[in-house]
């Protein structure tokens, strides 16, 4: 193997110029693939077949979806209208039904909209202004015009009295049966059609044409702009200061500007290849595109570092360029290979995940690594040969140190060997305790489903200079004013739990128990409330509403409520059919009726929009409790109820994770040494560092106060991918020159100061590139950036400081490798001096 590796080194040197050549059109055809890349957002975590899952889905099913009464689903489209005087002037109002007017000309909107009226205030004032019912849009106008400014204040004052139905359309500081408010909004009942789409763009495109008042929605559209700015943001911010750091540390580990530029070609290669794969196999980068380069570029600069390291160390004082290179290429290749394959199945371990976001982040880093792999090991190597034979022709033969070998550095990375000699045991027993503190931190941890932005971006990540200052949009900014200001247009778009109660639903004391959900939500800090009412939905308050239109279901009503507190409390199932009778597509919103059987009812309580997941799911949780009785149970069914589940699900599963890939690695890393260096048991002994750096990244994110989400979690599996590097690269260093016949101290001396200077280089270049994410205002970027980072430098101090005094004790209690192994003599092993 070792004569295949050389042959293959000695044609990618000796043909230099070729290889450069062969390896850029390569990469134009790979790199073409960008342009089919999907930029698809990360999915939502799914509890597949849990007993809450289950019941989500009946509840989707079997209750009434918002219909017309011809049958055909619609979804509201909502314009906004904010003005800095007042948005229920005449002039105002006017103005919005002359917006209603020219949008209706369009095609897609007139074929969306149908016969459907919009649904808003100036509509509602200027239909009372007209005095005849349903008017038409141009009678609306003229009538408004007709009325003077009083009029219209007053019609106004009469139109939002307390309890209108008309009051949903306004912001929620305003003051009932007052003509003066900031904003108002407008409601197209557009129809679930082909037509939507492009009706929602034109509706996006005329709101954005108007200043003053200003227009805009919250559709599809918005959201893309949004998206888009968001987008770009992230990357003026973090890329830049990324790239510097990089560039500074390349700067100060190669201290050589034609090898900073070349290693940083192989980065941006790597980059390539990675979203050029992704493209070419339809595969969404999702997040991918932001953290997915940044993984990348540390990893990458890690080959590099390596592959230049040992090319210096390699090359003689009186050596030409190609051997040497051909030699290091040969001597750093199996570890590297090694990194590549434990790397690639600690991030797959993650493709079974249920988080698509953490899929797609999966493949997508696989892919990288092995990009790196190949362009680290042929283009990188042939270009640094090519550019040093030219520049070698023009007199500038440029002999640099190994990083480790340097006056500064040699002397704290070769500590670890010593500490090693002196008492390998006691460094050994220290780093199982600091380890176990760790691990005992993970029952500890604040356990959170997907973190969430809490209020305004902070000022100083606003006024970073030039680009890097985070920009708010004006998509994000009007978001904020809706989410602060408003509740949801319909029904269905609301932020809202369902409380399911089953069992005998026609017993009377069925509809008590939903009398104590109404009790329990009034009582609840995680309830939205408009003034001093909880607007729930609930069999009580749909027989309310339509007993008050109804006058047949009205008697029906009151003769079935004895005691006279607004729940009837006999011959329910009648009251049931009665309902139906009235009002059906009502009473199928909150009661399940199949083949005349009554099988469950819904209660729909309006959550908080701030409210945290945890904070959600715990308070519905205990509203449902009250719900509970003899004959009815009550679940709360909704999406803080089943994202913390998912939560729990992937809490727990992250230790089986994280020990199967271990179990994984290890397993290959013991038939590769077994193969390679003749010793099984070294690579139990290479594998065995990263339950420490496990254990130790734990215990920081307990000491940082990272929380463990769904993102975390990935990491934590990740941080194998990424820990086994560092100790493949000193445990394949350390053989090596055993196999040289150096004895163990110096052995590892060789290890610790050549490896390990390359193993500082990578660290502080993926260290500080990561360290950018801790300035994005998002808190699970800074969270990734951090465990990042913990990972890395952990990863550093255990494979320089700790592993050598494993490596010590291995080699002289545990089986010599062959000498018939070695990659790079046949010069036999001795014994330690």
């Amino acid at each position: 193997m070792s004569d295949a590796l050389r042959k293959a080194f000695d044609v990618v040197t000796e043909h230099s110029l070729l290889v450069v050549v062969l390896m850029l059109v390569v990469t134009a055809g790979v790199a073409a693939g960008t342009t089919q890349l999907q930029l698809g957002e990360g999915g939502r975590p799914s509890v597949d077949d849990s007993e809450l899952a289950q019941k989500m889905e009946y509840v989707q099913d079997s209750f009434g979806n918002q219909t017309e009464a011809n049958g055909s689903a619609t979804r509201p489209a909502v314009v906004y209208v904010r003005s800095e005087g007042n948005a229920l002037s005449e002039a105002a109002l006017l103005d919005s039904l002359r917006y209603q007017q020219t949008v209706g000309e369009n095609e897609s909107v007139a074929a969306a909209l149908g016969d459907r009226d919009v649904v808003g205030v100036a509509n509602l004032v200027a239909t009372r202004a007209a005095g005849t019912p349903d008017p038409t849009l141009d009678r609306q106008i003229a009538a408004l015009e007709r009325a003077s400014e009083s009029e219209v204040e007053q019609l106004v004052r009469a139109t939002l009295t307390e309890g209108s139905p008309a009051l949903r359309l306004l912001p929620e500081s305003y003051d009932p049966g007052t003509a003066t408010a900031e904003s108002h909004r407008m409601v197209f009942r557009f129809a679930e059609t082909d037509d939507r789409s492009a009706a929602t763009a034109a509706l996006y495109e005329s709101a954005t044409d108007r200043e003053s008042p200003e227009y805009f929605t919250r559709g599809e559209h918005a959201g893309d702009e949004r998206q888009s700015a968001y987008l770009l943001n992230t990357m003026e911010l973090i890329v830049p200061a990324a790239l510097a750091v990089i560039l500074a540390v390349l700067a100060f580990s190669y201290r050589d500007l034609v090898d900073v530029a070349v290693g940083f070609a192989g980065v941006v290669l790597s980059v390539l290849w990675m979203f050029g794969i992704l493209g070419w196999l339809q595969i969404p980068a999702g997040v991918s595109i932001i953290i997915g380069p940044v993984l990348i570029v540390g990893l990458s600069v890690d080959y590099g570092l390596h592959v230049f390291m040992r090319y210096r160390e390699q090359r003689g004082s009186d050596e030409n360029i190609r051997e040497p290179m051909a030699r290091g290429l040969s001597s750093v290749s199996v570890a590297l290979g090694l990194v590549t394959l434990t790397a690639m199945i600690g991030f797959l371990s993650n493709a079974t995940s249920d988080l698509t976001v953490i899929r797609q982040l999966a493949f997508a880093i696989t892919l990288g690594v092995l990009s790196t792999f190949v362009v680290s090991l042929t283009l990188v190597p042939a270009l640094k040969v090519t550019i040093d034979r030219l520049l070698k022709r023009v007199g500038l033969d440029r002999r640099k140190r190994p990083l480790g070998k340097t006056g500064l550095l040699q002397p704290v990375l070769r500590s670890g060997a010593s500490l090693a000699r002196r008492g390998a045991p006691v460094v050994i027993v220290l780093a199982l305790v600091v380890g176990a503190a760790g691990a005992v931190a993970w029952t500890d941890l604040d356990r959170q489903s997907l973190q969430q932005q809490q209020g305004e971006i902070s000022d100083w990540k606003q006024d970073l200079p030039g680009p890097m200052g985070w920009e708010v949009s004006e998509e994000s900014r009007q978001r904020t004013y809706v989410a602060d200001n408003y509740r949801a247009a319909s029904e269905d778009r609301r932020s809202r739990s369902n409380m399911l109660l089953e069992g005998d639903v026609t017993d009377p004391s069925a509809l008590e128990r939903v009398q104590a959900v109404h009790d329990a939500a009034e009582d609840s800090d995680i309830v939205y409330r408009r003034g001093d009412t909880v607007p729930v939905t609930s069999p009580l308050t749909v027989m309310a509403a339509v007993a008050a239109d109804d006058e047949a279901f009205a008697e029906t009503f009151r003769a079935s409520d004895t005691d006279g507190n607004g729940v009837p409390d006999r011959n329910i199932e009648a009251v049931y059919d009665a309902l139906y009778a009235a009002a059906p597509d009502r009473a199928s919103q909150v009661i399940d009726r199949k083949d005349g059987e009554y099988r469950s009812l819904r209660v729909v309580v309006p959550v908080e929009s701030d409210a945290t997941i945890t904070e959600r799911a715990e308070g519905v949780r205990s509203i449902a409790a009250a719900g509970d009785g003899d004959v009815v149970s009550a679940t709360a069914v909704g999406s803080g109820v089943l994202q913390e589940i998912q939560l729990s699900r992937t809490a727990d599963s992250i230790l089986e994770t994280l020990v199967i890939a271990l179990v994984a690695v290890s397993a290959i890393l013991v038939v590769a040494y077994r193969l390679l260096a003749g010793s099984a048991s070294l690579g139990a002994v290479t594998a065995l560092p990263i339950v420490l750096v496990s254990a130790l990244v734990i215990g920081g994110m307990w000491l940082f106060g990272v929380p463990l989400t769904l993102l975390t979690a990935l990491l934590l599996s990740l941080v194998i991918g990424v820990g086994i590097d560092y100790n493949i690269h000193v445990s394949d260093r350390f053989v090596q020159e055993r196999e040289r016949g150096r004895p163990i101290h110096e052995a590892l001396v060789e290890a610790t100061t050549g490896t390990g200077g390359a193993l500082l280089g990578s660290t502080l270049t993926s260290a500080g590139a990561f360290s950018a994410l801790l300035l994005h205002p998002n808190p699970q970027f800074e969270n990734f950036g951090t465990l990042v980072v913990l990972a890395m430098v952990t990863s550093f101090v255990v494979a320089v400081f700790v592993l050598p005094s494993l490596l010590a004790l291995w080699a002289r209690y545990g089986p010599s490798p062959s000498p018939d192994s070695s990659s790079t003599t046949e010069v036999s092993v001795r014994a330690d001096d």
